[in-house]
Order: C-alpha cells, then structure tokens, then sequence
C-alpha cells in the first residue's frame, strides 16, 4: 500500500513538474459581423512551427513550452490577419472571443501589373514579382509584385529562371529558359489563390528550389472557400475586360469535393498601341478524400492567350510619335492588323495522391502538358523592310549620311513618317499580286511555332522525426519533346513562297520542294529533347531559440537536337541526331536562426548550387545546325543573406542582406552586325560570364491606429558584371572573309572588356512610403509613392571586344580609337529615375452570407513617362562607324528603349455566395 500512495505522490509531482513545462492558450475565433463561429483558422506563434486550427464550434486549445513574449498569428482565409501580443509563463491563458474581419483587400491580389511582352525577355515572364505573391504577408514582397514591377523591378535582380513554381508539388519551369510560364494558368486567379511561399534561401517542404524562392499552389478544392463567385472587371493596361466565375462544392460528407471555374479576357487594344488581347480559361477539378489521411485529386486546366507584341523604339522615335508607339500593326480594311502576335495553349491534366497524418505527409503527382506556342512575324524577301521604324526610313538616316547630312530630304522624311507611321498593309498585298512577282510572296506572314509535350512525375514527403527533427525528401522526373518549326500563316495574295535563303540564295531544306503555301512548315525544322532526374532530402532543426535546416539536391539532365531539314549553308550538320549532352549537379543549403526573443530574431541562409545551362543556351543555332556551345559547363551559383525580422502588436518589419555570384554562365544573342571582322548575321557566344549581385531589403509596418496602417520599403542593390567574357561569333551566310573564320563559320573575338559594367535586371534601387486607411464600415483607400532609379538598358558585348578598334577595310586598329575616346563612345548610361503615385480604394457589403466587393486602382496618377529597360543596338559593330553615326547627336543605330504605362486603371467587381 505504502509503495502505492508513493507512486501515486511521484505521479502527482511528474504531472505537476510537466505542467509547469507548457503553457495552453485557449480561446474562439468568430465572424466579426455576423459573429458565427469559424472552422479551420490557423491559430499560430509567429515565427514558430506550432499551431493549431479551430473546431466547429470556432474553439481552439494552443500547448507550447515556449516562454516569453510572442505574437499569436489568426488566420483565415478571405480575412484579415490578426496579430495578438502574448506572454507566456507556463500556464492557461484564455484569450476569449477573437473576432475576424473580412479582407476586402484581396482584390489587390487581381490588381498585380500585369506584364506585357515589352520587356526584354520578350515574353513577359521574367519579373521577380513572382506572378501572384498572394502566399505571402511580407510587405516588401507585395511592394515590389504591386508597385515596384510597373518598371520591370526584379527581387535582388534575379531572373525568373531563379525561383520555382510549382502545382500540387510538381515543377512547372520551362527547359527552355527556365523560368516558369505564367500565361499557362492566367485567368485562373479563384483556384491558384492557396499558395505556398519560401522566400530566398528558406526551405521549403517540396523542393530544393531556387535562390529567389519557391512558390506552391495547391489547388485541391477542400482547401479554397466553397460556394459561387463571380467577378467582373474593367482596365485600360493589357486588356479592356474580364469576367470570371468559379463554382466549388466544398468537401462533402461522402468525401467528393469538385471544382469548376472560367475566365474570358479581352481587348481590341491595350495601353500601347496595336496590342490586341484574347484569351480564356478552363479549369475543373475532382478531389476524393475517403478519410482524413487519404486523398485523390483530378485537374485539368487550359489557358489560351493571343495577344499583340510591341517593339523598343529609339528616342528619335518617341520624338517623333511618343511611348505608346508600336511600329509592328496597320490598319486592313478598318481593323486593326499586329504582324508579331503570340499565341500559347498548353493543356495541363494532373493526378495527384495525397497521404496526411500527424507524422508522416507524402504527396505523389503526375501531370501531362502538351500544346502550342507560336511567334508571328512578318518575312519579307528580296523586297523593301516594311517595318516603318526602319532606319532608312527616319530622318536620322539622311542626317548621318556618310557623304554629309541632307537636311531637305531629313526633312521628308520626317514628313512622311508623321503622315503614316504605322505599317501599311495595302503595299504589302500589292508587291505580292505585282505581275512581276509571276504568284511568287515578296512577304509573307509566318508562325515561329513551337509544340511541345511534356510529361512530369515526382514525389515528395514529409516525416516528423519528433519535436526537434523533421525530414522532407523529393524525388522527381520530367521528359519534353519539342518540335520547332517556321509555318507559313498567310501568303497576303500570293499564290507560293520559295523557301530559298535570300542573303545567300542557298536552300532551307535540300529535301523537300521550295515551293511552300499556306500551312507549309519553311525555313526550319528540327526538334529538342530533354530529360531531367532530381532529388533532394532535407534536415529541419527546431531547438526553440535556435532552429535550422540543411538541404542537398542531386540533378541529372540530357538534351539532344534532332535536325528535319538538310540545310544547305550547314549540310554536313543540319540533319539527324546530335551527339547527346548531359549534366550532372548537385547543389546544398542551409541555414540557422536565433530567437532573441519571441519578436526579434535573425536568420543566415547560404547556398552553393551548380546548375545546367538551359536549353537555348546550349546550341549555337539550333534552327540550322547540331553546332554545340563549345566549352559548354554548368553554372555555378554562390550565395548568402541575412535577414533581422521584428514582430511587435503594432510594427513589424525585416531588413535583409544578401551576396550573390553567378559564374560560368553562358548566353546567346542573334544581330546583324557590321564588325571589324565581315559583316554578317551572327550568333553571338558568350562563356566564362560571371555576374554579381548584393544589396540590402527592407520593409516596415506601423498600425497606427486600428484604421491606419504606414508602410516603408526600399531595396538598394548593386548588379554588375563582374568578368570578362570570353566572345565567339558565328557566321550565318559567310558573308566575311573566309580567311579570317574557322571552318565551322566561326571566329573567337577573345575577352569582351565589360567588367563593372551594370547589368540590365531592372532598377537597382527602389524606396516606397504607404498609408491606409480602413473604415470600420467596411471601405479603404490606400496610397503609394515609389521611386526608382539606378536602371540600365543591355550593353552591346561585341562591341567591347578588340574587333571593335578594327577598320574592316584595312584589318589595323583605327587611328584615333584611344581609350579615352572609346571610353567615351562606349559609356553605360542610366535610365529614367522616376516617381510613381499610385492609388487604390474598395467596399464590400455582406448580407445573408452574400458579399459584394469593389476594387479600384489608378497606378502612375501624374502619367510620369519613364524607359523601363532597352538595350543598345550591335549594328555598329566597329569604332569608325558608331564614332559617325553618334556625330549628329541622333544616331541611326541608337539604343532602343520600352517605354512604361502612362496613368492605368483597373476596376473589379466580385460577388460570391
């Protein structure tokens, strides 16, 4: 008996000795205005794996060691966060009734600047804005997704091809450029709204991932609001219109949960001129859940987009007609006609398992991507430039002239310009139906055509070890076939094109008749395949005050070339099989982070990473030949940041440093180039890049009282080359000196002097001030005011080798090419520093369980016009010739710049039950 009351006393102790080893935070989370109970919140310790959800009566029970003061985090989604200061000293702390406030703000999410094709990329898919940033509270983030990128701002200066995207934990990257395609869901924004986001260097549960973070979409129905909702919106950016509307089941009591949603979006024309928009979505998904640990997911989306390109122009042409010019559209019988179009319909169908338990998380995918991207453009052959921007065309021509400016016929020039500056269709009917043609096309219009399959399958897990030690592993594999391909589109009257090079009247194809109509694949033809294993397993450290992760990543790729036509400028290797090039890397992680206290702590991350060249670096010219890059290596990425975060009731804030180097990058350019060596049409190789990028972030919070909230955000950076590289250019049509080029057409420039130079990645500083005001009536209005600065267009690489300072008629160095006159022909100028106003306003009512939303935003309210990027023209490819066309202070070859928006806007109405 003795031993029995002993045991039951030591119990007691234990018990007590345990309790006062944890504290319990209690409470219920409410609707704030009709106040019913809310399911599901996530009731969290900011900065701390610890969390809990609320049960069907909105109760929730928190049990933690931790003791301090800390932030406990309320989130729901469509609501607005609540932060609620704590003090933990282990014991129960009821915190009663938390009420939540709807969000009437996440419309913002629809008003992301909406990028176009005039960024440099050409495909608009290169901003750091990282499509919809609606994964993430981080302000500086959002600044930068909804203010900062209407000037083409990129995080740290990276490239998209730096930050991962993925659905339902498949990767969704392009081999192509590597970065991911966001066009591919466009429209989608009801279903891609439950997104997972790891800033930088922060681990993330489903992929090693990129430097400039990793974003999951989950797009499983149980996890996004049940009901209908139905937006509609106005604009005067990208497009005029869009209505949406999503139906979603939520989970039901037999498991099923499915989900339906479409999306139309249009416009005759965009803010810039001549750029049409017309594009729908579809989307369905079917999700099974027998049980809470077992789940099945069907989906399968479309997103098609056609959409009107515009050009850079120079500043003699913005004189001339202003930024919203775009030279590439006329007018044909009273419509609008845009000779470069792009057009993308790649279908998505995915499966999806998903295993959850308290120990244990496994997800394993499968998804087929197959469709078509096209490129339109207009050829022309042995026939007059159409393009009206041509330079022989503007008055600079005549000013520049060799033989000495002629200002009468400048004068005419300018003239006719003004009176037609667009392209003029009914000539381009016309050269083709002349008698003198015999049915054979001076111009064509033609699809630079891509289709592509594309098969992926992965599997990620997640296993608690306990407390402290926790692994997330992945495994994946990913397959594309390509098949590239020029296809005539439109013979404009003409009865037959002859596929015939007319620079070197040589054959695209040996094999097939040159007589081409329309649909005919021309000029090229040949297909790119690529297959890619990865894996990666990662260590996650929790100790409290000190927690870590280390994570390592082993890839393999191949790619292989399979040229369809037998090029005559390259007979010898333009048909069949490549040799097969392959790669394997490897790259690891880590980082710690020490709690100060439960509202201030620090983090380090680092990461050495080595990484294959995407696939169109990885051929010379893949549309006529197997010429591989020579000296072809994988890139390698080395870099560090530290980041101090803040979390009080009332400011919160993070201030972040950061040291990036980019080496052994390779890259590929195509011009026309009169050089100290020929003058020809060349592929541009660079190899031994390297690049360098540091800076600092910051973004602060301030509520200053329950309806205003300030805001402060600025990124200072500094991107530069930082070596020399190595330059080789090869000939197209040996339209040079055969003496001075190897046999395979190419010639080694040696080292390009552009080390310091600044990169062109957006600008390199960015400061932004915000105030809110929220009405306890359920309206706000908000403003921004931006400034950004410190931005450069692309340099011209060739130009910066010895073959500039060479006088191609006589093989010496050009007399008076000094270095400080080349200094000075060849200074990196900045672009536009610049301010921007940009306001937003909504209202929203809730009645019945109905709501209804109103967004309203006015980006750049004072029309401020700015050049978001540009890059300088390598047609001047020698010092006698840029020295004279820089003489009358208007050069024919000057840079080319894009120009950004003027004041937009953009309305949206959504209604949801």
């Amino acid at each position: 008996m003795l031993k029995k009351y002993l045991f039951l006393l030591f119990l007691a102790q234990l018990t007590c000795l345990c309790a006062q080893d944890i504290s319990k935070v209690t409470g219920a989370v409410y609707n704030g205005i009709d106040k019913t109970p809310l399911t599901g919140v996530v009731i969290a310790i900011e900065g701390e794996r610890i969390s809990c959800q609320t049960n069907k009566s909105g109760n929730f029970q928190l049990i933690t060691p931790l003791k301090g003061d800390y932030i406990l985090t309320v989130t729901y989604p469509d609501f607005l966060v609540k932060r609620v200061p704590l003090s933990l000293e282990n014991k129960t702390l009821d915190m009663g009734i938390i009420y939540l406030e709807r969000d009437i703000n996440i419309e913002k999410n629809d008003n992301l600047i909406t990028l176009s094709d005039d960024e440099l990329s050409d495909d608009g898919s290169s901003s750091s804005a990282l499509g919809l940033l609606q994964s993430t509270r981080d302000v500086f983030l959002n600044r930068a997704a909804f203010d900062f990128s209407q000037a083409f701002f990129r995080i740290r200066g990276y490239d998209a091809q730096n930050g991962e995207v993925l659905l339902n934990g498949l990767p969704m990257n392009k081999f192509f450029d590597g970065r991911p395609q966001w066009n591919n869901w466009g429209g989608l924004n009801d279903v891609v709204r439950n997104q997972e986001f790891s800033n930088g260097l922060s681990p993330s549960e489903y992929t090693f991932g990129g430097i400039s973070g990793n974003t999951n979409i989950d797009l499983r129905p149980a996890g996004l609001r049940p009901g209908v909702r139905i937006s509609s919106s106005v604009s005067n950016r990208t497009y005029a219109g869009r209505i949406m509307a999503t139906y979603n089941s939520g989970l039901q009591k037999n498991g099923l949960a499915y989900m339906l949603s479409a999306s139309r979006r249009w416009a005759k024309e965009g803010y810039i001129e001549g750029t049409l928009y017309d594009a729908y979505s579809i989307y369905g998904a079917l999700q099974y859940q027998p049980n809470k640990k077992n789940g099945l997911l069907l989906t399968a989306f479309l997103a098609s987009n056609r959409r009107g390109r515009s050009s850079a122009i120079t500043e003699e042409v913005y004189d001339l007609v202003g930024s919203g010019y775009n030279p590439y559209w006329g007018s044909q019988d009273g419509r609008i006609r845009n000779t470069r179009e792009r057009k993308i319909a790649e279908p998505v169908i995915m499966l999806n398992y998903f295993y959850d338990s308290a120990k244990f998380d496994l997800q394993f995918g499968m998804a087929f991507q197959t469709g078509r991207t096209a490129r339109s453009r207009l050829g022309y052959y042995n026939a007059p430039n159409p393009d009206p921007t041509y330079y022989r065309y503007l008055p600079s021509f005549y000013i520049n002239s060799p033989i000495g400016a002629n200002f009468v016929s400048a004068a005419i020039a300018r003239t006719g310009f003004l009176n037609d500056p667009q392209l003029n269709w009914e000539n381009v009917y016309r050269a083709n139906t002349a008698g003198s043609q015999n049915g054979k096309a001076a111009y064509i219009l033609y699809d630079d055509t891509a289709d592509n399959s594309r098969f992926t399958t992965k599997v990620n897990g997640n296993y608690k070890l306990n407390n402290k030690f926790k692994i997330d592993f992945g495994l994946g594999h990913t397959t594309l076939k390509s098949d590239n391909y020029a296809q005539i589109n439109d013979l404009l009257g003409a009865d037959f094109h002859e596929d015939i090079d007319p620079f070197s009247n040589t054959r695209n194809d040996l094999i097939t008749d040159t007589r081409k109509e329309n649909g005919d694949v021309f000029n090229y033809n040949y297909e790119l395949s690529a297959n890619k294993t990865d894996a990666f397993i990662q260590l996650n450290l929790d100790f409290n005050r000190w927690k870590g992760f280390l994570s390592g990543q082993f890839s393999t790729i191949e790619y292989l070339r399979n040229g369809l036509f037998e090029n005559e400028r390259f007979f010898e290797n333009s048909l069949g099989q490549s040799e097969e090039i392959s790669f394997s890397d490897f790259g690891i992680k880590g980082g710690l982070t020490h709690k100060l206290t439960g509202r201030h702590w620090i983090t380090s991350n680092t990461a050495y990473v080595k990484r294959a060249p995407v696939l169109q670096n990885v051929f010379v010219n893949p549309r006529e030949s197997n010429t591989i890059v020579p000296d072809l290596r994988s890139e390698t990425i080395s870099t560090v940041d530290v980041s101090y975060f803040l979390r009080m009731p009332r400011l919160t804030g993070r201030l972040t440093g950061f040291y990036t180097r980019f080496q052994n990058t390779t890259d590929i350019n195509f011009f026309f180039v009169d050089s100290g060596v020929g003058s020809d049409f060349v592929q541009e190789v660079l190899t031994d890049l390297d690049k360098l990028h540091m800076g600092v972030e910051f973004g602060m919070e301030y509520e200053l009282s329950a309806s205003v909230k300030l805001s402060g955000v600025a990124a200072i950076g500094k991107y530069l080359y930082a070596s020399n590289p190595l330059v080789t250019i090869n000939f197209d049509t040996a339209g040079v000196d055969e003496e001075l080029i190897d046999v395979s057409g190419s010639k080694d420039l040696g080292p390009a002097s552009i080390k310091d130079y600044k990169l062109a990645q957006g600008p390199q500083k960015a400061f932004s001030i915000g105030m809110e005001y929220r009405d306890p009536k359920y309206w706000w209005v908000g403003m921004t005011a931006n400034y950004l600065a410190n931005n450069y267009a692309h340099i011209s690489t060739i130009t910066r080798t010895n073959s500039f300072l060479l006088d191609p008629d006589t093989g010496e160095r050009f007399r008076d090419a000094n270095e400080e006159n080349v200094a000075a022909l060849l200074a990196q100028a900045p672009l536009d520093n610049f301010y921007v106003l940009n306001l937003t306003g909504g209202k929203s009512w809730l009645k019945k369980g109905k709501y209804l939303g109103i967004f309203l935003s006015v980006n750049n309210v004072f029309d401020a016009v700015f050049r978001t990027g540009g890059y300088e023209q390598s047609r001047n490819g020698n010092f006698g010739q840029l020295r004279q066309d820089n003489l009358s202070g208007s050069p024919s070859f000057a840079p080319k710049y894009w120009y950004g928006y003027g004041r937009t806007y953009f309305l949206n109405i959504a209604f949801s039950f």
